[in-house]
């Protein structure tokens, strides 16, 4: 009886150094494709906030403590720089800037996208990279119709409303999903603040 404990004991072991190893193995193998994709995913987002642009450039990178202080010393707490490209022209010259940003207060956790800002302060637009709301209410922020209404506008933040927009600045909430809306919101005009701190820093 005993050396039959030991010998499934010594069994269950190797099974697990052994699947212990393979996972390894199978994490080293998907890690450079995976971030390879996420990278092709992030430009692609980049370019489509910032059409005009030739070429991007990072002048914040991610975990830049001078930035998230800033963001909190504005008030914005839940929100995450990830990083914040200049935008340039064929001939180098900086259009304005495309920042990746997160939020935490999805209603499904965070939601990651980008943005572009031309340097007059125009919002592009933005782009959806992360979502995990729910299907028919809070993914529906990835539609025209509720992204759509950050693209063009030239102002200091934005707030949701649920009676009609009705200034450049209001946004329409999606219907059943306030949470997400506020959120993208709020991380919308965290960006904002964000653009803020790298222009005064010029």
């Amino acid at each position: 009886m005993k050396n039959t404990i030991i010998k499934d004991t010594v069994i269950l072991t190797l099974i697990t150094l052994v699947s212990g190893g393979l996972l390894g193995l199978v994490y080293q193998v998907t890690k450079e494709p995976i971030a390879q994709q996420e990278e092709m995913a992030k430009q692609e987002a980049y370019q489509a906030v910032f059409e005009d642009a030739d070429s991007f450039e990072v002048c914040v990178e991610a975990g830049d403590t001078e930035i998230a202080q800033y963001l909190a010393d504005n008030g914005f707490t839940a929100q995450t720089v990830n990083e914040v490209m200049e935008a340039k022209d064929a001939s180098g010259e900086t259009i304005g800037y495309a920042l990746n940003m997160t939020t935490s207060e999805g209603y499904g956790g965070d939601i990651s996208f980008s943005m572009g800002v031309q340097l007059d302060g125009t919002l592009n637009g933005i782009s959806i990279l992360t979502i995990n709301e729910t299907a028919g209410l809070g993914m529906n922020a990835t539609e025209d119709s509720f992204k759509g209404q950050f693209s063009d506008k030239n102002v200091e933040s934005f707030t949701v409303t649920k009676t009609g927009a009705s200034a450049d600045n209001e946004i329409n909430a999606i219907s059943g999903a306030t949470i997400t809306s506020e959120a993208i919101t709020g991380g919308v005009n965290a960006g904002l603040c964000a653009f803020n701190y790298v222009k005064e820093g010029e």
